[in-house]
């Protein structure tokens, strides 16, 4: 039972995360194409705010998943290849969620070179780590 509760808050706490870490690229992209500083000092609010909103839902989601990890065992995790990459693809992510803070501080700064393009890809890009990742954890095909 101990495993399921474990499970159940590594998703809720993964999908919250994943809820800003799609929302805040966003954000990005329309401070980007906006020339009016009052909406430009509206975003580095929303931003930073959405930002700190997020960070407590990856570090949970981190505890949850070592949780899981430590509950299952070593052997299971030396024999799970597919958690050795997903592990990989995660600290990926956790790589991401920090580079979006870095830009949080370049637009508090006003100090952005990137055009709204780049954002736009910067906010797809995690869609295929998630998939990667989903797909390692459910099918376990590696």
């Amino acid at each position: 039972m101990t495993i399921l509760w474990l499970k159940a808050l590594h998703i809720f706490f993964m999908v919250a995360w994943f809820a800003g870490i799609f929302y805040l690229p966003r954000l990005f992209v329309y401070h980007a194409e906006t020339d009016q500083q009052a909406v430009r000092d509206q975003f580095k609010v929303m931003e930073r705010r959405l930002w700190l909103f997020v960070t407590p839902f990856a570090l949970l989601t981190l505890v949850f998943g070592l949780a899981l990890i430590y509950t299952y065992g070593y052997a299971w995790f030396a024999a799970s290849t597919w958690l050795h990459i997903k592990v990989v693809l995660v600290a990926v992510l956790y790589g991401y969620h920090f580079y979006l803070w870095s830009l949080v501080k370049q637009f508090a700064a006003d100090n952005i070179t990137h055009s709204s393009r780049y954002f736009r890809i910067l906010n797809e890009a995690p869609v295929l780590i998630l998939l990667a990742v989903v797909l390692l954890a459910v099918v376990k095909f590696i």
